[in-house]
């Protein structure tokens, strides 16, 4: 897997936080630096559930990637990517159909580093990486399409990313789903300020300071990304909750996660 001949390895920036290497270094990885970590620490300061939050997310994006291949969809695209950490998106797709097409796609340059070193789909699937922003969906759209056929259903996938999207949110959102065929699912998380408002937005304010805009949504905000779509139990739900495994039961009972999930089917 490469990031395509069109994209030259940008500049890496190491003397301002990114929310990947943030999140990063909250999953305990070591792609991350001081300033990331830093950002971190006064971040988990405030809101102690920052890192079980991390955590639930990844194990969300497991689950949903899994029942969807189990469910028969081939094809994922996976906006804001992050930086690695396994087992990747690809790896439980191709798991349960190694046939199954992925394209990741961020705009950050240290994932680009790592997509053209670590992410590797198997022999009989394909996994690629396109360089672009989640503001720019023809982009991504353009360049995900020499991998994937969008004719055909593809789960586009926006874990722990809309938090940093402002009021243009639901429209580019709704932009990817118009593209996308019949038979296509939508999976998000998103921050919520509904079960720790006041920790919530003390991490908001620090991530605003650290220069990352981040606008976590309420509910009913968040709801209206699935507006004409048709929602997979169990529905809207924090997001240890969405079709929990045992260890996600267990991680429920460590404490209040600060995360809204869902996934929903394009009719």
């Amino acid at each position: 897997m490469t990031p395509g001949p069109e994209t030259p390895l940008p500049h890496l920036d190491t003397s301002r936080p990114h929310p990947a290497r943030v999140y990063d270094w909250w999953l305990g990885g070591k792609d991350n630096y001081p300033v990331d970590e830093e950002l971190g620490q006064k971040i988990l300061a405030v809101d102690p559930s920052v890192r079980r939050g991390a955590r639930a997310n990844r194990r969300f994006m497991h689950r949903a990637t899994r029942a969807l291949a189990r469910a028969g969809v081939r094809q994922f695209l996976d906006i804001g990517t992050g930086i690695p950490t396994e087992p990747n998106l690809h790896q439980v797709a191709q798991s349960v159909a190694p046939e199954a097409r992925v394209v990741y796609a961020d705009n950050d340059p240290i994932v680009l580093r790592h997509a053209q070193a670590l992410l590797r789909g198997t022999a009989e699937g394909t996994t690629e990486y396109v360089h672009g922003d989640v503001r720019e969906p023809d982009v991504i759209l353009a360049r995900a399409a020499a991998s994937l056929d969008f004719g055909q259903p593809v789960a586009l996938s926006l874990v722990a990313l809309t938090h940093y999207l402002g009021d243009e949110a639901h429209d580019l959102i709704a932009r990817y789903v118009k593209a996308l065929a019949p038979g296509s699912h939508l999976v998000l998380s998103q921050v919520t300020p509904d079960l720790l408002p006041g920790a919530v937005q003390q991490a908001s304010a620090l991530f605003r300071q650290s220069g990352t805009p981040f606008f976590p949504r309420s509910l009913a905000e968040f709801s209206r990304f699935f507006e004409g779509l048709e929602l997979l139990g169990p529905g809207v739900i924090p997001v240890s909750g969405w079709r929990p495994d045992p260890e996600d039961v267990e991680l429920q009972e460590k404490g209040i996660v600060t995360v809204y999930a869902g996934v929903a089917r394009k009719p």
